[in-house]
């Protein structure tokens, strides 16, 4: 008998995944399609939030990705973790935003940054889905500039900060347990005096004051925050006063990183759909497949996800290995920015030329094309604009 041969697959070859990480993407494609895409549609039509995804998500092991085992996660990497939301995002992309708010903004920000005694306190609860988290940096008059125009303060009073202020647009917000907070603890160091706290969400002062309601990503429940004198516990706080920068732009590389992931999972179901719509549509007693015109798209939409894909991968690869002190700059601040633009922007075509092959049927609300349609802004906006991501490209371009 002969030996194995050692090469690689034409699969691996062509998405430039290894055994395992194929096995764990189609994993995650069947636990999705199973328990998140059937709550899709609900979730959509009313806003709705279940409230036993996240336990049903944690008690699965699809949580706490990067958290090490003692603190009852996997001990895997953030490619892991991506390739966990890219199958996500084929189903049920408002889950998908959700979780990665929390298991990325939240829980691998807290890994990163926190003590000891802070991991131990909230990373087991994250893990489980037992607490969901989220991360409170924008305000409302600060989102591009939401270091130098931060407003939201933290004063210290013996064993407390108090914190004074808002934030708006909170994945999670209405729904968190726990939250990650920005707040400046020294308004004339102006961005170099912002630190991060821990907020829970029971402390005296903080109050949801609005949940918001979105054109997509429905049923991902976003907020406005209120912090009235919040008192939150000085052990609360999140490395040294006034460092908070820091962990702000770690934590902005590994984002961007991970939205590309959700592009990716959108624009493949859409083309999915579209393919199957053109071979069931039939017009002049002939499938629309058979038509040129539609072939075209069809031709087009595969072109651009596949290039997705590349481009989504390779920039998680690199955010592997991002260090606590190499976030905000360099290479991987470029190449951050730019996957996440490739990635949004192009979706933008994928989806629009899917809708066009649905013709009218991808107009109406209810449809399953509509309700990804309406999830291409967000892409362009969150995590940095396509603006802020393309002054980021050029800066990084023009110093080296």
């Amino acid at each position: 008998m002969s030996e194995p041969s050692s090469r690689p697959t034409v699969m691996q070859a062509f998405t430039g995944l290894s055994h395992d990480e194929m096995d764990i993407l189609a994993q995650a494609d069947r636990f999705a399609q199973k328990e998140l895409y059937p709550l899709s549609q609900r979730m959509d039509d009313d806003e709705w939030w279940p409230d036993q995804a996240f336990p049903t998500i944690g008690s699965t092991g699809y949580f706490g990705i990067t958290a090490p085992e003692a603190y009852g996660g996997s001990g895997m990497d953030v490619f892991t973790s991506g390739l966990i939301l890219q199958a996500f995002s084929r189903w049920n992309h408002a889950m998908a935003l959700a979780w990665v708010a929390h298991e990325n903004l939240c829980l691998h920000n807290i890994l990163r940054n926190a003590n000891e005694a802070q991991k131990q306190k909230y990373a087991p609860g994250l893990c489980k889905g037992t607490s969901i988290g989220a991360l409170g940096l924008t305000e409302p008059g600060a989102g591009s500039d939401a270091l130098g125009s931060m407003r939201t303060t933290a004063r210290r009073e013996g064993g407390h900060y108090i914190l004074n202020g808002s934030k708006i647009y909170i994945t999670n917000g209405p729904v968190a347990d726990v939250l990650l907070v920005y707040a400046k603890t020294d308004k004339d160091k102006g961005a170099q005096g912002i630190s991060a706290f821990i907020v829970e969400k029971d402390y005296p002062g903080f109050k949801v004051a609005q949940k918001l309601v979105k054109m997509g990503f429905r049923g991902s429940q976003t907020a406005e925050l209120v912090f009235e004198d919040c008192k939150v516990p000085a052990e609360n706080l999140v490395g040294a006063e006034n460092n908070g920068v820091k962990v702000v732009m770690s934590g902005l590389d590994l984002e961007r990183a991970m939205i590309s992931p959700i592009c990716l999972g959108i624009a493949e179901r859409a083309f999915t759909l579209a393919l199957d719509y053109s071979r069931q549509r039939k017009q002049f007693n002939r499938p629309i497949s058979d038509f040129q015109m539609i072939q075209a798209k069809l031709a087009d939409m595969y072109t651009w996800v596949e290039s997705m894909r590349l481009f989504t991968y390779q920039t998680l690869r690199a955010a592997n290995v991002i260090g606590e002190d190499d976030g905000g700059r360099g290479e991987i601040h470029k190449l951050t920015a730019a996957g996440v633009l490739y990635t949004a922007e192009t979706m933008n075509k994928v989806l629009n030329d899917a809708v066009q092959v649905h013709g009218g049927t991808g107009y109406i609300w209810e449809s399953e094309i509509n309700r990804l349609y309406r999830s291409i802004k967000l892409l362009e906006i969150g995590a940095g604009t396509s603006e802020v991501r393309k002054m980021i490209i050029a800066k990084e371009l023009l110093s080296s």
